[in-house]
């Protein structure tokens, strides 16, 4: 009963200590972070493999079965689930939440490297990579043109849009999708090739011999020194079609014999629509500690400068903001609490039929939500649903 004795004997003292709880509370409550729900990453850790050009039996039988059989090993193991698709093998390793997610990655890593030997020359390295809930995109832009094709929007996204929205405060990276790189992509005739005895190896093969950059030194003179720079990767598709891939008799055999050389996209397999209209998607992924409406109003702010510097013919519009649902649940949440304060006044007036004694609660209700944000902050927590919902029980 000190406190309460101290506050009637020293209103003054605790008219300023309240004050001093609204001041650090507000302060502590700006520094929050914004989030629908807590920071809860559960420890999942994904296993994919790239093996070009198999098919999704050879992926099955030749690499996800031969990984699962040494991951199923690993101490803490909740589940594992696994996908062989068409060039590609997806595990997933969730482990049992008491597992030091760190500790169970470096577990995955070892297991992966005891059975590499067991796994095909030609895959590409396993990439063992930590889950995280906040690696998805919070906000997606979506460019489109009537007039540019889908590698100029790409090209412009990357170049001049990508990097200033990285930039900005709480910006991890940003995700490119539907994305179209410019590469050389052969055409090649198989009756043509079957008729000069060739396989598309060989085609390969002349590209891994005669596409190559050589470091070739430098002349050196008592006075002078030059770099020499042999230019020995193709770059046009003219000089893709005089690729030499076998000499018969004495006559080479092009490219241009068997098939021709042109310039589109790597990847044409994966596509992005907005609005029924082919896009290119720019996903803006905010860091774990970010204020996730901090980040998308600051992406919203910029929008109109990118929008500005647009060539013509290429507009860009917000395709999806998984901000605009946490700020609807938040308010809700912000309206239930002022409810519950307001009917809590209320209670207390007709019961009590006293507005001193009602206005006791109405100046502490206040003050104590302030202050409870001091806590919040001080122990990591963030503004969310089952944290407002805390304050208004």
């Amino acid at each position: 009963m000190v406190l309460p004795d101290l506050s009637i004997r020293r209103p003054v003292f605790a008219t300023v200590m309240s004050l001093m709880i609204v001041l650090i509370g507000f302060i502590a409550y700006t520094r929050l972070a914004v989030r629908e729900y807590p920071n809860i990453d559960a420890p999942v850790v994904s296993v994919r493999t790239v093996y070009k050009g198999a098919s999704a039996e050879i992926i099955e039988s030749r690499v996800t079965q031969v990984l699962e059989d040494s991951l199923a090993g690993i101490e803490g193991v909740k589940q594992m689930k696994s996908v062989s698709r068409e060039e590609v093998s997806q595990i997933t390793v969730e482990f049992k939440l008491e597992r030091n997610i760190d500790a169970a990655a470096n577990d995955v890593r070892d297991k992966v490297s005891r059975v590499r030997a067991q796994l095909p020359d030609d895959i590409d390295e396993p990439v063992i990579a930590k889950i995280e809930a906040d690696a998805q995109a919070i906000l997606w832009l979506a460019f489109s043109s009537d007039t540019q094709t889908a590698l100029e929007i790409t090209d412009y996204a990357d170049r001049n849009v990508k990097d200033r929205l990285q930039t900005l405060p709480g910006v991890a990276s940003v995700i490119i999708g539907g994305e179209r790189r410019y590469a050389m992509r052969l055409w090649i005739d198989r009756d043509r090739l079957a008729a000069y005895a060739l396989t598309p190896a060989d085609v390969e093969d002349a590209l891994r011999r005669q596409n190559v950059e050589i470091p070739a030194g430098r002349i050196e003179s008592s006075q002078r020194e030059f770099s020499v720079l042999a230019a020995a990767d193709l770059t046009t598709a003219a000089q893709f079609d005089k690729l030499i891939i076998k000499e018969a008799n004495g006559y080479p055999i092009r490219l241009s014999d068997v098939g021709r050389a042109e310039l589109g996209a790597a990847d044409e397999r994966n596509i992005v629509r907005y609005n029924g209209r082919n896009a290119v998607g720019l996903g803006i992924v905010k860091q774990s500690s970010a204020n996730t409406l901090a980040v998308a109003q600051a992406v919203k702010a910029l929008l109109p400068v990118i929008r500005d510097g647009l060539p013509a013919g290429m507009r860009v519009d917000i395709g999806f903001d998984s901000t605009v649902f946490i700020e609807k649940a938040i308010e809700s949440v912000y309206h239930t609490m002022v409810e519950a304060m307001v009917l809590v006044i209320l209670v207390i007036f007709f019961f009590l039929r006293s507005v001193r004694a009602t206005l006791i609660p109405f100046v502490t209700i206040p003050v104590s939500l302030v202050g409870a944000c001091i806590f919040l902050y001080a122990l990591g927590f963030s503004i969310n649903v089952l944290t407002l919902f805390g304050m208004v029980l």
